[in-house]
């Protein structure tokens, strides 16, 4: 008789899971880099952007520059985190993922098409690595039956 665990009775849920743990890892690194190279604009030049008049939440250029910077190189060390399976790499990945998606829905009138699929790819990094295994991405697996 076959005896159903959690590991083995949603090996497609798994496999989508870690694809997209280290898809989410990737796109942490890639989104935390350009996030560096944007916030150096930023602070280089003053006029990178077309500038908002009338806005809430309006920081100088320079402000952003510093805030994208910062936020991009700890969104890309969070992302190695979570590709080399470390354990504070998904609290941290998930934590900073919000952090980005607040960023760019402040930034929105600044670069709203870009800043809308900011807010899209750091929803599915938080669903990602919300819902991946507790194992790591980069982790070899032994398979139950395997283990035996």
């Amino acid at each position: 008789m076959a005896q159903h665990t959690a590991s083995t009775s949603h090996p497609r849920r798994s496999a989508w899971a870690t694809g997209g743990t280290v898809f989410a890892g990737v796109l942490m690194m890639v989104t935390g880099v350009l996030g560096v190279l944007n916030g150096i604009a930023g602070i280089a030049t003053n006029n990178v952007y077309a500038r908002v008049d009338d806005y809430v939440y309006k920081f100088s250029l320079t402000g952003w520059g510093w805030i994208h910077l910062i936020v991009g190189a700890l969104l890309a060390l969070a992302g190695w985190a979570v590709l080399t399976g470390a354990a504070w790499g998904r609290a941290v990945g998930i934590a900073l993922a919000a952090l980005y998606m607040i960023e760019w829905f402040l930034f929105l009138p600044y670069a709203p098409v870009w800043a809308l699929i900011s807010i899209a790819l750091g929803g599915f990094v938080i669903w990602s690595l919300a819902t991946a295994d507790r194992s790591g991405a980069g982790r070899d697996r032994t398979p139950p039956s395997a283990a035996r």
